[in-house]
């Protein structure tokens, strides 16, 4: 299975542990296709937008695109950043540009170091 950074695909997260994120539900694929050997993918997951989310800085708002394949405006929340086995990916719905993949990475540093700026 031939998966690449900045697609997004539905996903499947259950098992759910505490407050993990959980069901099938849209993730980026934020990892680097040079790096790593396993059948493993760094993703970062895509839930339904809600404006207080506006408050947080590790979620990047998104708006539905032919390209990116989302039905509705999203949130990515860089802060439930996964390692996940190929075995979880269902099916690829779109994908997203490089721009929008440097922003993530930047809230992804910012949930590791309060001080990085965005």
């Amino acid at each position: 299975m031939s998966i690449k950074q900045g697609e997004i695909w539905l996903i499947e997260f259950n098992p759910q542990v505490g407050e993990e994120i959980k069901k099938v539900r849209p993730a980026v694929v934020v990892s680097s296709d040079v790096i790593g050997k396993l059948p493993l993918k760094t993703v970062v997951p895509i839930t339904n937008w809600n404006e207080k989310f506006s408050q947080y800085p590790w979620i990047l708002k998104i708006e539905p695109t032919n390209e990116n394949g989302l039905k509705k405006i999203s949130g990515i929340d860089a802060f439930q950043v996964k390692n996940l086995s190929h075995q979880r990916f269902i099916k690829k719905i779109g994908f997203i540009d490089e721009g929008i993949i440097g922003e993530i990475h930047k809230r992804i540093a910012k949930t590791l170091n309060p001080l990085y700026e965005i």
